[in-house]
């Protein structure tokens, strides 16, 4: 599969863009993991041209994570088309334009999948920026605003027209938020249009290798994007793209996903400050699927969770991985 120039090869997975998740470090590892694309955090257009230091920060790419793509969200063309050309100068390998998140503080502003409610004023924006730089742009979008407007099957091949060299769609409306079922039937849709030719990436519910399968054997899209479940588990890409490749995923130890967590907490105190570092990271430690099998359980969750300090969090991993974990691995 290619996108404009990008090589991304046979049946590519890829991490999606997640505010607050996606940061360089969390993408470098996964991309060590198995990721063939990692996608940054939203931009917002607005923040990036006022120079809003917490924004511009999120234009760094590390090298090792290449293939990135940086993914800009905003609701007027000027602003977008200069944003874009900022992005541009960060040298991403794709500049991708968010038409899908569907928080309020974003759609309910009329950015993200607000866009779904002004089709025209979207088309017009995604052609002022293909035209405005020089790297691939791609679209990442839903099915439509709520289940009455479900759009999306034409709405690829107008956004095809104006330029872009991938779309990736959602299989949920706005109005599901990320309730209820992904539509993949409906995503199948937008890859069978005949007079669309540029590659379909299917997203949604992706939380399994299994699942990963039957993407691309069921619904034959080009590339898969895989969201929520690599939250606080970034190996699931070296359990997804070894079923792929292999026929059979790859056992990781507790001890491997143990360290890429101690990773994780490292090096995003390292990135910002160590009382803010286990701020942002306490989200992949909540969400982490690494000690939802353990027993009595909750008290521990809940001191890792408000551990302040790195020394006060790496006692508690510590207890859990020496004490509780060993009995889990010797089960049947």
């Amino acid at each position: 599969m290619k996108i404009g120039s990008v090589d991304l090869g046979d049946r590519p997975v890829m991490l999606a863009p997640m505010e607050d998740v996606t940061d360089a470090s969390f993408r470098l590892i996964c991309k060590e993991q198995g990721a063939d694309m990692t996608y940054s955090e939203f931009v917002s257009a607005d923040a990036l041209i006022r120079n809003i230091a917490a924004t511009t920060r999120k234009l760094h790419i590390a090298e090792g994570e290449r293939p990135t793509a940086i993914q800009i969200y905003g609701r007027e063309v000027e602003p977008m088309v200069e944003a874009a050309k900022i992005v541009e100068s960060a040298n991403p390998d794709i500049l991708d334009i968010n038409f899908g998140c569907p928080v309020k503080k974003v759609a309910g502003k009329g950015a993200g999948a607000g866009m779904l409610r002004d089709i025209p004023k979207m088309l017009e924006i995604t052609r002022a920026v293909v035209d405005a730089v020089k790297i691939p742009v791609t679209v990442k979008t839903r099915l439509g605003w709520d289940c009455n407007s479900k759009v999306i099957v034409d709405l690829a091949e107008q956004l095809q027209d104006c330029g872009i060299k991938a779309i990736t769609v959602h299989g949920r409306t706005r109005s599901q938020m990320y309730t209820g079922e992904a539509d993949w039937e409906e995503i199948a849709k937008v890859k069978a249009n005949p007079r669309l030719t540029i590659p379909v990436i299917g997203n949604g519910d992706i939380t399994k290798p299994a699942k990963l399968k039957e993407a691309f054997e069921r619904y034959n899209v080009d590339g898969v994007m895989v969201g929520r479940a690599s939250i606080g588990a970034p190996w699931i890409f070296q359990e997804m793209t070894g079923l792929l490749r292999t026929g059979s995923v790859p056992e990781v130890s507790v001890a491997e996903k143990f360290a890429l967590l101690r990773r994780q907490i490292r090096e995003s105190v390292e990135r910002i400050d160590e009382y803010r570092g286990i701020l942002h990271i306490r989200r992949h430690l909540a969400a982490s699927p690494l000690f939802k099998s353990i027993p009595s359980f909750r008290s521990t969750r809940i001191a890792m969770l408000k551990a302040s300090t790195l020394d006060e969090l790496e006692a508690i991993l510590a207890t859990v991985e020496n004490e509780i974990i060993p009995s889990l691995e010797a089960r049947p």
